[in-house]
């Protein structure tokens, strides 16, 4: 073996490296955002999540109770309901992940001593997010009305002068496929109909192919149409075998929201195609391709909610999130299968998602139209 022989190789290599590009800024920006993001943005303890109240009672002991809870660390009360229909809207829309009912005669029970309850209704769809709010509730009877029972009402304090009853809605075994496995049709459609799009359509740049397809008189437009719909198809025919076996398999309950979840998977799958298109035209090579593909993927895994609670991230990667269109298709999913939310409640994520599609299919038009110049 010759050291200079080798040395030269070496040097060789790293200058190869450095022409490319990409996967020079894969090498840097991955370990860089992986560190960031397990490091800042994953919290499986979330706090400050968002509450309605439906204060019936408005009595000295109520008002006790609230600030009790918000004492916690773990509810942030963003509204005041003025009916139990308000509270049912705002869990079944997703703003707000707990209702909180204070009955009319709990301060009269109180005092009586006559078994006071509070309800406190968790979306529990992602169980680990509500786990230790639910946990923090359980301590707080004995001390919520301590400053307020006094003198012939102190032993009613001693004794736990209310009870918290918790509703987990939607999940009431805590489950956790009942949340895994409906949020893994958005991971397993985003692997699979983005890497492999970029992948076949930059294969076919390598072989050759596209050369002749460039020389033909076909518009822009129509070739992205014909070369991803048969993965529309693809992306159906897996769509129906991942509800099928969440069915089957896991017993996740198909609540309802067909429209919805119909619109959502119908608009996710063009929009991903889209997007593999456009890694298609960026890219040089199946490598680089495949580089793009991951590049996207890792922050859909992470911030988009499926692996950790969204809710309990940090201000600006829940911005970031917000930016990944996976967020907005496993809350239609999510919405559909475990609530019945239709289309009226789950508009913000559709109107997310279209804006996804045309974003990125404007761009991959553009990319397509430079590369026939």
């Amino acid at each position: 073996m010759n050291g200079q022989r080798i040395l030269a190789v070496l040097i060789k290599e790293f200058i190869q490296l450095t022409r490319d590009r990409l996967t020079y800024a894969m090498i840097l920006a991955v370990p860089i955002m992986q560190l960031l993001l397990f490091g800042y943005a994953i919290n499986n303890d979330p706090k400050d999540l968002p509450a309605i109240v439906l204060d019936q009672d408005r009595s000295a002991f109520s008002r006790s109770v609230l600030v009790a809870l918000d004492n916690t660390g773990y509810f942030r009360f963003v509204a005041e309901a003025r009916s139990p229909a308000e509270l049912d809207a705002a869990i079944e829309e997703g703003r707000a992940q707990f209702a909180i009912t204070i009955p009319q005669d709990f301060g009269r029970r109180v005092v009586r001593g006559d078994r006071a309850q509070i309800l406190i209704e968790a979306d529990a769809s992602d169980p680990t997010t509500v786990g230790g709010a639910v946990a923090a509730v359980s301590g707080l009877t004995g001390q919520a009305l301590s400053h307020d029972l006094k003198g012939p009402l102190a032993a009613r304090a001693a004794a736990q002068p209310f009870e918290v009853v918790v509703h987990r809605r939607y999940n009431p075994e805590n489950i956790t496929a009942l949340n895994i496995v409906p949020g893994l049709l958005g991971i397993v459609l985003s692997m699979t109909l983005v890497m492999m799009t970029a992948l076949a359509l930059t294969r076919e740049r390598e072989r050759g192919t596209m050369e002749t397809l460039l020389s033909t008189p076909v518009e822009p437009l129509e070739v992205m149409v014909g070369k991803l719909a048969p993965y529309v198809g693809i992306g159906l025919i897996q769509t129906t075998i991942i509800l099928v076996l969440a069915r089957l398999l896991f017993g996740v309950p198909f609540v309802g929201g067909w429209g919805a979840l119909t619109l959502g998977v119908v608009l996710f799958i063009v929009g991903s195609l889209s997007l593999g298109f456009l890694f298609s035209t960026l890219a040089r090579s199946q490598l680089q391709a495949m580089q793009m593909s991951v590049f996207y993927l890792l922050p859909s895994l992470l911030l988009s909610g499926f692996m950790f609670p969204f809710r309990g991230m940090p201000g600006w990667a829940q911005a970031i999130g917000e930016a990944i269109p996976v967020t907005h298709f496993l809350r239609i999913v999510r919405g559909a299968l475990l609530k019945g939310v239709g289309v009226e409640h789950a508009w913000g994520s559709l109107l997310a998602l279209v804006l996804f599609v045309v974003v990125v299919t404007g761009l991959a038009m553009s990319r397509y139209r430079t590369t026939l110049d």
